[in-house]
């Protein structure tokens, strides 16, 4: 993927400046909170729904940015643990394949959980710090609700609105980042997360569909060593 290869370009490019010193960085026992913005943007690969629905009747989701504040806490000099809290993700539901162009058929509120466990280049004295990291996530759906245009796809003339759920779903995710540290308390950090999430619609109507997200996360944050 073009995004990976570009992060992986930024952390091999950040090692030939790691050399500068002066900032003290993540260290064994110390904990460090940062608030940004994070960009939440599913790599939708849609399976059908279940007939009786129009064949190759495909879903998309739209992506969602919301603020987030990311808590770390140094195991060892380079290794740490790190987990992320935030507002849900509120996501629009749209149709693909034979029902493209068919607008918004729901809203979802996506509030994902994780934890990883991070590797940290380099010492705790470096300026530039990148790191990768490996954990496990929780996907949690919320506050699903179906459109007209739903209604009208899944049970046309019945007379009853279409409602739907998702599953909620444990999975893991993989961390690529970057901490630039601008003095011996404050830092910016950079980091990408690609997540691992496959679930199921279940509609009211008695079909289902199966769907591969895996979100691609983008964290830009400042923070703060205690």
């Amino acid at each position: 993927m073009k995004v990976r290869i570009n992060v992986v370009k930024m952390l091999v490019a950040a090692g030939t400046l790691a050399v500068a010193t002066g900032a003290a960085a993540q260290s064994q026992g110390q904990f460090t909170v940062s608030v940004g913005a994070n960009q939440l943007k599913p790599k939708v690969e849609s399976g059908p729904i279940s007939a009786p629905a129009l064949p190759n009747s495909l879903g998309d989701v739209s992506k969602d940015t919301q603020p987030v504040a990311v808590i770390t806490y140094g195991l060892t000099d380079n290794i740490s643990v790190e987990t992320a809290v935030g507002t849900p993700y509120k996501h629009k539901l749209y149709g693909a394949g034979a029902i493209t162009g068919t607008g918004q058929l729901g809203t979802v509120e996506a509030l994902p959980a994780i934890a990883l466990l991070q590797y940290r280049f380099f010492d705790p004295s470096s300026r530039i710090r990148p790191y990768v990291g490996l954990g496990l996530a929780y996907a949690m759906f919320q506050k699903e609700t179906g459109s007209f245009g739903m209604t009208a796809l899944t049970n046309p003339g019945g007379g009853t609105a279409t409602t739907f759920s998702i599953d909620n779903k444990w999975t893991y995710a993989g961390q690529l980042g970057l901490q630039y540290n601008v003095n011996e308390k404050w830092f910016a950090n950079a980091s990408y997360i690609k997540t691992r999430l496959r679930t199921d619609l279940h509609f009211s109507t008695g079909q289902h569909q199966h769907v591969k997200l895996d979100p691609d996360s983008f964290i830009l944050s400042v923070g703060y060593k205690f």
